[in-house]
């Protein structure tokens, strides 16, 4: 549209040098915040109304291609400032993105702390769980061991005492065959 303008501009006046294009200059860091509405209005000239007439003095044709140069540079100054704001937009923008991802980033990397340090207690719960398991274990081995060796130590008492018993009963009946008498106790059988 800017490019169409100097156009106009050389075919209504030849006798001016054709403007060169401006270039919009680079956005710098600190921008200015947006001005006003009012105050880009009030910058932009009302456009010309053109009449009938056909300019009949040089003074008027000066005039007139003065006013279009100034109409020219005016656009030109608002796009200049509207690619300046939009700069200065796109440049706030990515700051936020920026700030945001680290602060994601920064929250992630508290988490993993955090899983990592909570898993690390887990695993030495785990283990002290897992060591006091085996000290149980080796005290249930030990009672049972010890309820073994008690059971043998009882079943070879019943059993000495049940071959002296049966020693006894052997000579006990053999004494009275030697002897000939009766045992004065019966064992029920009779």
């Amino acid at each position: 549209m800017a490019e169409e303008e100097p156009k106009k501009v050389e075919s209504e006046t030849p006798s001016e040098p054709p403007l060169p294009p401006v270039a919009p200059a680079p956005a710098p860091e600190a921008v200015e915040p947006p001005k006003d509405v009012a105050e880009e209005k009030s910058v932009i000239p009302p456009p010309l109304e053109e009449k009938g007439e056909a300019p009949e003095s040089a003074e008027a044709k000066s005039t007139k291609g003065s006013v279009n140069r100034d109409a020219v540079l005016a656009r030109v100054e608002t796009e200049k400032r509207i690619s300046l704001i939009k700069a200065w937009e796109e440049s706030e923008k990515s700051k936020a993105e920026n700030k945001a991802h680290k602060k994601l980033s920064a929250v992630v990397s508290w988490e993993n702390s955090k899983k990592a340090s909570v898993e690390a207690q887990l695993k030495q719960i785990e283990e002290k769980l897992e060591k006091k398991r085996a000290q149980y274990v080796e005290k249930m081995k030990n009672k049972i061991a010890l309820i073994h060796k008690t059971a043998e130590e009882q079943r070879a008492m019943i059993e000495a005492k049940r071959g002296e018993d049966l020693l006894k009963a052997e000579e006990t009946a053999a004494k009275y065959r030697a002897t000939g008498t009766a045992p004065k106790k019966l064992l029920g059988c009779f």
